[in-house]
């Protein structure tokens, strides 16, 4: 349960528990974000102040570390609040009137979905894919391997790599289905985001996990593609869950090397 230790609310009070947009319950990071929302609102912080650090928040409503992760993302997609390396996140507009937060689809929930369909997608393509399609893989887990050297690439061999799988499966739906979900990576804000992140940590596509793809794909073995689409899309959630966790390390100990050069500023001063 999202709530502050110390907080007491009356009945006649409007919960931060409450549906989102056209009565959908709201996520639990989503619920969290929304009582940050409501205390910017409130005037509880000014424009130019400071947050709490990760662990306060989290310990004041008693949420884990990744909810609060997850929700100052969501934050900082709205333009509410700036996170500043080796600094901390500060308030940079105060939230409107508007009920709507306006949450959109997570990098998270994208994979998740990514991962459902297609791993079936690949499993279909086995028994459809062309020698020639075959070849075109091929060339795009070299350009993958390619790409890789480049640290502002646009990770675009690795994109046209699963629609072409999806083309391969005959079947128009499953390939639209599979292009709308690699499009959220750039429409959806907070998916966009949290992408931004983990290609900042370093994080790029595995050659090995596509080569394994391919190579099912080539024996024609649907079980076996299935299994390797399932494990590389697994692979790219830890991925991207280490990319976060080593940014909040990093800015941590960005934070306390300043600290600690400002004391020893002050010592010798």
């Amino acid at each position: 349960m999202v709530r502050a230790k110390s907080a007491t609310r009356s009945a006649s009070d409007e919960s931060p528990f409450k549906n989102g947009a056209k009565g959908q319950p709201l996520r639990l990071y989503q619920k969290f974000a929304k009582i940050v929302i409501d205390e910017l609102r409130s005037g509880q912080y000014a424009v130019g102040d400071r947050m709490p650090a990760e662990r306060d928040l989290a310990k004041k409503f008693e949420v884990s570390r990744p909810v609060v992760r997850e929700a100052m993302l969501a934050l900082e997609v709205l333009g509410l609040i700036e996170v500043r390396v080796g600094s901390g996140s500060y308030v940079v507009r105060l939230s409107g009137k508007q009920k709507d937060p306006g949450f959109d689809v997570t990098a998270f929930e994208q994979l998740e979905a990514r991962m459902l369909f297609e791993s079936e997608a690949a499993a279909l393509a086995a028994s459809q894919i062309t020698d020639a399609e075959i070849g075109e893989l091929e060339s795009l887990v070299q350009a993958i391997r390619d790409e890789n050297r480049w640290s502002d690439s646009a990770q675009e061999a690795d994109m046209a790599f699963h629609l072409t799988i999806a083309r391969a499966t005959r079947n128009a739906v499953i390939e639209r289905t599979v292009e709308g979900l690699w499009q959220l990576r750039s429409t959806s804000p907070e998916c966009a985001l949290m992408l931004e992140k983990a290609r900042r940590a370093n994080v790029r596509p595995v050659v090995d996990e596509h080569t394994v793809i391919l190579e099912a794909l080539q024996a024609r073995d649907a079980q076996a593609a299935r299994t390797a689409m399932h494990e590389h899309l697994g692979a790219v959630i830890d991925h991207l869950l280490f990319a976060i966790e080593e940014q909040a390390v990093m800015d941590a100990r960005n934070s306390v090397t300043a600290t600690r050069e400002r004391f020893t500023q002050s010592i010798r001063g």
